[in-house]
């Protein structure tokens, strides 16, 4: 069984539409794909109509970008009730924190000589709900200033970089428990990836498990192979779920094609039953997983 739990569409910033994403899963002999949006689940009533059509286990979520302790935290959410009002208006501000910056990067932008404008973003993001850096990038590729994503954070778009901008980010611990009290359950996304190799250590995750945490993603490609196996090891100690996957993007990512790492599925049992647990608890309207 191929299991992957973290993947993009243009509801965010991929460069597929959500159908086209469910059917590349199908196309790579996929079983199970989770879409996972950042911060929104704009995405989730296409993907599931074209699960169903071709016959793909779908598992609805998104990835909150969330801070703790001032490092940048994504947290995968997966099956909240996505009308759970607390969980809606801190989305909104993530949202609004990503879409407010994009003017400030355009005029540093212009400020070096680099003509681009609002329309250019438009025509890039494509309408999506989720509006930043990474549509920033692919209108920098449209106008030939860059050949790629990773060139455009490299020079001008990520941390330290002449055009980066900070944004607003959820506390971490906050948004465990409103993805909770919603019904769903959360995995820190890529940790070692980031933020440095051993942060959060075990003594953090045990931290976040207390508050909730439910699982950590170890197999990524941000990951090498000694990180794995140390960060598996933490996972197992503290009896969080251990999940892989490709965090794939479309073309908006190279290396991270579909099923590139997978979740096991023993790992991805667990995950299902402590996201019906969450649903129970919190006697809220959750989405449940597309069944074939």
């Amino acid at each position: 069984m191929r299991i992957d739990l973290h993947t993009h569409s243009r509801a965010s910033d991929g460069t597929q539409s959500p159908e086209e994403l469910v059917r590349a899963a199908v196309t790579v002999g996929l079983d199970v794909l989770a879409i996972t949006d950042h911060d929104t689940s704009a995405g989730w009533a296409e993907a599931e109509r074209t699960a169903r059509e071709l016959g793909l286990e779908l598992v609805r979520g998104m990835e909150i970008s969330t801070k703790h302790h001032g490092r940048g935290v994504h947290l995968l959410a997966y099956l909240p009730d996505p009308t759970y009002p607390p969980l809606l208006t801190e989305l909104a501000r993530v949202l609004d924190g990503r879409r407010s910056r994009v003017p400030v990067m355009l005029d540093r932008l212009r400020g070096m000589d680099i003509e681009i404008t609002d329309e250019d973003v438009r025509r890039a993001s494509g309408g999506t709900a989720a509006t930043g850096r990474p549509h920033v990038a692919d209108a920098l590729v449209a106008l030939g200033r860059v050949t790629d994503r990773s060139e455009a954070f490299d020079r001008y778009l990520g941390a330290g970089r002449p055009a980066h901008v900070d944004r607003y980010a959820a506390p971490l611990v906050d948004t465990i428990r409103l993805v909770r009290e919603a019904g769903g359950v959360s995995v820190i996304a890529h940790p070692w990836g980031r933020s440095g190799r051993h942060w959060p250590g075990a003594a953090e995750l045990a931290a976040l498990k207390d508050e909730g945490l439910s699982g950590v993603e170890v197999d990524h490609q941000d990951h090498d192979t000694d990180s794995r196996r140390l960060l598996r090891s933490i996972a197992r100690d503290l009896d969080l779920v251990v999940t892989g996957s490709s965090d794939h993007h479309g073309t908006g990512k190279i290396d991270h094609d579909l099923g590139v790492n997978t979740t096991s599925a023993a790992d991805y049992e667990r995950l299902l039953e402590l996201a019906a647990a969450a649903s129970a608890r919190s006697g809220r309207q959750t989405p449940q997983v597309v069944r074939p």
